[in-house]
């Protein structure tokens, strides 16, 4: 007997274990994921986030067999996966933080109104924090923009990039310790979600 359920139905591990006999089960887990990585992706990196993105599905193609049974959600995975992409063009990265940081401390003329006054404020905090973005180690930063952008617990941010949870709080912890100093703010003002 046929199964008429969609693909689309069952849970990311079943596609992926099913999509090494038949390739086409591995489409919906791009449906379900494509717009959540292409979303930490463009944060991360810009314009490339659409080269990238196809990159991150191509590997995972590519690596599916290694994908661990025990999770049955795909997303920590692929954010994994998409990290990995993006150390391999990280330096690109922290020349765009780099050049952001420098566009932003231009002079942008005369103040006409207090909105303009506010978006001034929001681009000057923009470049400090690019800057301070592009100070950060790379492990460090990849941990803390899995938590700010891709909205990754601790847990998943461990598992996405296969470290111990205690590693994932040391460079959260570093990496906002230093983002802080970087923009001035004291220690409970970057917003970012504490540990869930």
């Amino acid at each position: 007997m046929t199964d008429l359920r969609s693909p689309v139905q069952y849970a990311d591990d079943v596609l992926i274990r099913e999509s090494i006999r038949a390739p086409e089960r591995f489409a919906p887990l791009f449906d379900r994921h494509a717009t959540a990585v292409h979303r930490y992706l463009s944060r991360r990196i810009g314009e490339s986030a659409d080269d990238l993105l196809a990159e991150t599905f191509l590997v995972a193609f590519r690596v599916r067999e290694s994908f661990e049974p025990l999770r049955i959600d795909a997303r920590p995975w692929l954010f994994g996966i998409a990290t990995n992409v993006l150390r391999r063009h990280v330096r690109a990265e922290e020349r765009r933080y780099r050049a952001l940081a420098r566009s932003a401390g231009s002079d942008r003329g005369v103040h006409l109104d207090e909105a303009l006054d506010d978006r001034l404020d929001a681009q000057a905090l923009r470049g400090a924090l690019a800057a301070a973005l592009a100070s950060l180690k790379p492990p460090d930063r990849d941990a803390l923009l899995l938590l700010a952008w891709a909205q990754l617990s601790y847990a998943e941010i461990a598992a996405t990039l296969g470290i111990p949870i205690g590693t994932v709080r040391s460079r959260i912890n570093r990496a906002r310790r230093v983002t802080r100093s970087a923009l001035g703010l004291p220690a409970e003002s970057l917003g970012l979600p504490e540990e869930s």
